[in-house]
This record gives C-alpha cells, structure tokens and sequence, in this order.
C-alpha cells in the first residue's frame, strides 16, 4: 500500500515460542478470568444489578407508595425493581461495546505496523485493574455511586478486551498450524481453572462453614461485613491482584513481534489507513469476512446468555451469593473438560465443525434455561412453588435450570476458543494482528445490541426471563451464516 508502513513480519515464517512462552500466553486467559468469572458474570453483576440497583429502586418505590404494601404491591415493585437492575447492567455493556466497536480493528492494525504488542497490553490491563480496584466503593445504599461503579465497569471491561485483542494477536506467531487449535483451548481451560479456584476463594471467604474453615453460621473470614457486602466489593481488587501476578509470565517468557521503529503517530496514522484500505478490499476476503459477520452475531448471543446467566438466576430464584457461588463452580467445572478437548477436536476435525455443533448445543441450552420460571419448567410444567426453607438447588425448576446450564457450560468452551482459533486460520499472511483487531470488533460491534435488546424487552415486559430471550435470533443466524465459511486461509491482496 502506497504511503503506509508494512506490517512487521510479512511473510516471513512462523517462529515458534518455547514451550514456557506457549505456556505463559495460555496462563494470560488464568490472569483475566477472575474478572470475566467473578465481576461480569457470577457475583458482582448480580450483585450490582440486583442488591446495589434494585435494592435502591425497591427502596425509593416504597417510600413514594406511602403506605405498607400489599403482597401484590410488593411482589410487582420487586419485578420492576428487578428489571431496572437488570437494565442499568444492559446499558453499561453496551456502552463499553460501543467503545470496543469503534477501536478495536484500529488498535489492531496499529499493532501490526509497530510490531510489538505487548505494550498495548500492559496499558489495558492498567485500566483494567483500575476498574476493578474502583469497585470496592459499590456500597449499597448509596444513589450517587451508580454512576460511578458503572464507570469503573466500563473500564474495567474495555481494557481486559482490548488486551485480549493483542494477545489473541500474539497466538499465530508462537505456535506451529497444527498447535495453534490445542494452544487456544489450552488458553481457554486455564482460564476456566483459574476462574475456578477464584470461585472457591471467594466461597471459603463469604461462607466459611461451608469448606470446614469454621463452625456454622460463623460470619465471613477476615473481618468482613457481610451486611455490607464486603465479600462482593472486595472481588474488584482481588482480581486486580491477581491480574497483576499472573499476567507476568506473558511478559517475561513470551516473545513478542519485533520493533519496526515506526513512531507511535505514525502508526496510528498508517494504522488507520490500513484499516480503511482492508476495508475497501473487504470483498477480495469474502469468506473471512463472512465468518466475523457470523461470529459478530453468534458471539454476542452467546455473551449475553453468560453475562445475565446469574443475573436471571437471582431474580427468578433469590440466590444468594454462596448460591450464585456454587453455581458458578458447577459451570466451570464442567466447562474445562468441554475446552480442553475441544482443543483436540478442534485440530482433528477442523475450527468451523467445532464451533457449529458448539452453537447448537448453546442454542438447545438457552431455550432450556428460558423455559424455567418460579413456577414452571419447559415452558408449560408447573412445578411446587419455592420453599423458603429449600436447600441447595433444592427445587424441580432449580435442578431443570442447572441441567441446561450444564450443556451450556460444555460448549461455551470450543465455542469462544475455536473461534479466535478459526480466526487465526483465516486471516491473510503477515495480517493477523488486523483481522484479530477485526475479530474484536465483530466479537464486540453488536455487543451493545444485545444487551440494548434485553433492557429494551424487559423494561417492556416487566420480567427478566423474556428480556433474557432475545439473545436466541442472535445464535440461530450466526449459526447459518457460519454454514457458509470455508475453513481456508485468505490469500493477501496486493
């Protein structure tokens, strides 16, 4: 291209890192998942949506009521409580998507022309740690914090994507072809173990009667005020913590792209030229182009589905956060043998076979889980009602629920990791970091849709489980779209 810098690397051939670089850029998906497990997904979310928000919408409800409710009363401005939380949670999603929509190929593209990545991800992991750090002041009751938490959230959430972004850049230059399907899912089962134990932390420490570290009914270890949601609060710079120790051995053991001695300006400059010249040449990458359009739909379906997973639970069900707790343990643990062969499949059958049956299976799992309500399972089942003095899972819905979540679990894995796998197969010689940077936006450019969507819907509705249920249109197209794309590199066009 005229006037623009090229791409480090181009053409030249693979160079394999040792096995300690391969193993230290798998360890990087254990340094970010407590984030993704812990704040996004399986107990700040819920959390912030439902004790931090609700709980101020129910209480300013009832003072303008003016008098005791009703049981009909209380029980309706529970669910609308319910659905602001889940709301307010929807739009800060989609803020950070815009966000990651709009810089993301841009990022990437200048990352190819610089050479190095890993610069980039010591920034955005900065601002991820900060994010997370910034949530210890999520104390409840207090109106003016929302706003705040909700920015630390956008934060926190942009940087661990956008380093995500360079390191899956990383992934085609230190691995061999045939390793680099095994090295994905390898990637994404430490980062389930590590999301894994942070959830039994996180338990020993809010609960410890139930691993045996106290008598029963002690309160939570350290000091904490559980009336305060220390526990909760604490899990945004513990993760910081742990960020911070985990990531270094990507730094210290990993190689990354040689320096091209382009300026920063510069690249940013010839960055965003690269990026529009792909883009007008979109049509001579026909079939990778077809896959992130694919995988900009099917993706987000499948983001939304985990995110308000939890969320969903805690209104239809009222779990607690020890129960949120265990089922997030139940998910992971399944979803780690589902990621780790599905590294095997995936090198043996092929990145687009992986990733089909892996949608089907979600979409089979996301009709499930919508056909539990309080009261009813698959859709037209009534069940007895919840017993307040019910144990653990202890009910035909509770137990319906965690046997679709299961299968969720499962391929959620070879789904997310034969993708960014798929990705790397695609994408044009001496390209990547600018497809992965594309591969980011169409994993991110709807994900304010999504979410927009199931805000949109509940606040309409007035109940969670239908909001929850756009995200199905989302999988069953990506999955056709994805029919079409041929698992063949792109050829570069000159």
């Amino acid at each position: 291209m005229t006037g623009t810098h090229a791409a480090p690397g181009d053409g030249e051939p693979v160079q394999p890192a040792s096995r300690a670089g391969q193993w230290s850029w798998a360890l990087f998906d254990w340094a970010n998942q407590p984030f993704f497990t812990l704040v996004t997904t399986f107990i700040f979310a819920p959390y912030f949506s439902g004790d931090l928000v609700a709980g101020l919408q129910e209480s300013q409800a009832l003072r303008d009521l003016g008098h005791a409710p009703s049981a009909e009363e209380l029980a309706r401005i529970k669910e609308a409580s319910g659905a602001a939380g889940q709301s307010a949670l929807a739009f800060t999603q989609s803020a950070a998507g815009i966000l990651l929509a709009l810089l993301s190929p841009f990022l990437g593209s200048m990352a190819d022309i610089t050479g190095r990545r890993k610069p980039y991800i010591f920034l955005f992991q900065l601002l991820t740690a900060t994010g997370c750090a910034l949530l210890w002041f999520a104390a409840p009751g207090q109106v003016g914090i929302v706003l705040l938490i909700s920015f630390a959230l956008i934060l926190a959430t942009i940087g661990a994507e956008f380093s995500i972004v360079f390191n899956n850049a990383l992934l085609p230059r230190i691995a061999e072809p045939e390793r680099i399907g095994w090295l994905s899912g390898l990637g994404w089962g430490l980062g389930y173990i590590g999301g894994l134990l942070a959830l039994v932390i996180v338990l020993a420490v809010r609960d410890p009667a139930m691993v045996g570290l106290a008598p029963a009914g002690s309160p939570p270890l350290f000091g904490l005020d559980a009336k305060a949601f220390e526990v909760e609060r604490l899990i945004g710079p513990m993760s910081a913590l742990w960020l911070a120790l985990f990531a270094l051995p990507m730094f210290l053991l990993t190689p990354d792209g040689k320096r091209s001695g382009v300026a920063p300006l510069d690249a940013a400059r010839d960055g965003a030229r690269r990026l529009w010249a792909t883009a007008r040449r979109v049509s001579h990458y026909r079939n990778p182009f077809l896959f992130l359009i694919a995988y900009m739909i099917y993706n987000d379906g499948l983001a939304a589905i985990i995110a308000f997973g939890g969320v969903y639970a805690k209104g239809t069900f009222g779990w607690s956060t020890v129960t949120l707790g265990v089922f997030g343990i139940a998910i992971t643990l399944f979803a780690i043998p589902g990621c780790l062969f599905g590294g095997r499949l995936d090198d043996r059958f092929g990145s687009r076979r992986l990733v089909l049956w892996s949608i089907l299976g979600v979409i089979v799992a996301t009709f499930g889980i919508l056909s539990v309500s309080a009261d009813r399972v698959l859709y037209a089942i009534s069940v007895s009602p919840l017993r307040p003095d019910r144990g653990l899972f202890g009910s035909t819905q509770e137990l319906t629920f965690m046997g679709f979540a299961m299968l969720l679990s499962i391929c959620m894995g070879p789904m997310q990791a034969g993708s960014r796998t798929l990705m790397g197969r695609l994408a044009p010689e001496g390209m990547s970091g600018e497809f992965f940077g594309l591969f980011a936006l169409s994993g991110r450019a709807t994900a304010w849709m999504a979410p927009t969507a199931i805000a949109i819907v509940t606040t309409m509705t007035q109940t969670q489980r239908w909001g929850v249920a756009i995200v199905l249109p989302f999988l069953v197209i990506g999955f056709c779209l994805l029919w079409f794309v041929r698992e063949e590199r792109a050829a570069p066009v000159h």
